[in-house]
């Protein structure tokens, strides 16, 4: 189905975003994702808004490629979605059986009737069935102050949020340390244990929350998600996957440390990092389960590492990231890409199947979106996609909140500096939860 382009130039496309951002809250579905305008190589727009179904597709794990597949096929469009980390049980042959209590369908796209993108001063507007000069309209309807909108004042105030601990400290040195036994007994060499922090009976605003978390992060990987009474508030800085043509890049991270207030100090923490042999083991360990998945559906010999271990600084932490790449065949389907290399490895362990199966029995939440992946697809069967991590979930009818934070457990990890780096993880989300109006 054709859509229907036009393109507008704004002189202020900061104001433009917020605005567009909040009109988006009248519609029962959207999506927005947002660079914040950081400095990549790889990058399609600063940011996009889908809102709106036209068609959809929500499923839980079972075949849930293969329906995600056909769906994208049929399409032949723009889709918008998610596919949650409990989908690796359509993968293998894995369950979950852990605590759910934000009820995220396994996997959900959809095609939007409206779809805008920013790029630099410039909004392209995409519609589908458009109805008259709907374009212009809604296009003059966003240029104004929308933020003194009645659609914005319909959400309540976030009410007393009193965060707990699926897993208390001393529980956690526990299963950190069965995570060293099966290292040691040589099950595993490396597992991403995790920990969900969540709050009961909580009401929030999630766009006041998600615009402060984004504020105080400014990640390249943002994305407001709202289906329903299901939200994702999302300050991601890491990439899953992309597809460009036929290159598929994915840039997995490993290595953390905080920001610092001195120039000199946070400097030297960054240069520190870097020369870190055990956050380097760790992130050469993901880069090769990394290379082994592109592998399963690359041209011979086209796998490469463009990037190792190269310290990127965002607004809250500095971290290790590296970028690998592949090529694959043209008749090579887009989801295939996918599966063969999800979960994707940085939210797993290695090996990945068997570290999958430890982290299940140790960790008490089922992680439904947290460590999945919220992006796109476009007609051309390029894709984009994140790693759901740094993120509020909340679902508004069960008023019930929650953020997990995670690490990589290796044979050097110390459980008491793993539950400090979990900590300064889950920093910003517990931030915003608690000073957001």
């Amino acid at each position: 189905m054709q859509r229907t382009i036009r393109t507008f130039s704004v002189d202020n496309s900061k104001h433009f975003k917020q605005n567009l951002l909040y009109w988006s809250q009248q519609f029962t579905t959207a999506l927005w994702l947002d660079s914040n305008n950081y400095e990549q190589k790889y990058t399609s727009f600063n940011a996009a808004l889908a809102v709106e179904e036209f068609t959809a597709i929500k499923t839980d794990y079972n075949n849930a490629f293969e329906k995600l597949k056909e769906y994208q096929t049929i399409t032949n469009d723009y889709i918008f979605g998610y596919i949650s980390y409990d989908v690796k049980n359509d993968v293998e042959q894995l369950y979950s059986n852990n605590f759910d209590g934000l009820q995220f369908a396994d996997l959900y796209f959809f095609q939007p009737q409206k779809l805008i993108f920013i790029k630099e001063n410039f909004v392209e507007f995409h519609y589908l069935k458009m109805v008259d000069d709907e374009i212009e309209t809604d296009f003059v309807e966003i240029s104004k102050n929308t933020p003194q909108s009645k659609n914005l004042k319909s959400k309540k105030s976030n009410s007393e949020v009193k965060i707990k601990l699926r897993i208390h400290k001393d529980e956690y040195h526990k299963k950190v340390n069965k995570v060293l036994d099966h290292i040691k007994r040589g099950d595993i060499y490396e597992a991403n244990f995790c920990q969900e922090f969540y709050a009961e009976n909580s009401t929030i605003n999630p766009m006041e929350v998600y615009k402060h978390l984004n504020e105080i992060s400014e990640p390249p990987f943002a994305s407001f998600l709202k289906i329903d009474h299901q939200y994702a508030l999302c300050a991601s800085p890491e990439r899953y996957l992309r597809k460009e043509d036929l290159k598929i890049i994915s840039q997995p991270i490993k290595g953390t440390a905080k920001r610092l207030v001195s120039k000199i100090d946070d400097e030297k923490i960054a240069a520190d990092l870097a020369r870190d042999q055990k956050e380097q083991a760790e992130n050469v360990m993901i880069v090769d389960l990394v290379r082994n998945d592109l592998s399963k559906t690359a041209t011979k010999g086209s796998v490469k590492v463009e990037e190792l271990c190269k310290v990127y600084s965002f607004k809250q932490v500095h971290q290790m990231i590296s970028t690998v790449v592949s090529e694959i065949e043209q008749n090579t389907h887009p989801v295939d890409v996918i599966k063969e290399s999800f979960p994707m490895g940085s939210m797993t362990g290695a090996p990945k199947v068997s570290a999958m199966k430890i982290i299940e029995n140790l960790e008490e939440t089922k992680r439904g979106l947290y460590s999945g992946a919220i992006g796109y697809f476009t007609p051309t069967n390029n894709f984009d996609f994140n790693v759901v991590i740094r993120s509020i979930l909340y679902n508004e009818e069960k008023k019930y909140v929650s953020y997990s934070v995670g690490g990589a457990i290796t044979i050097k990890s110390s459980p008491e500096k793993e539950y400090e780096e979990c900590l300064l993880k889950a920093k910003a989300m517990k931030y915003v939860l608690l000073n957001s109006e």
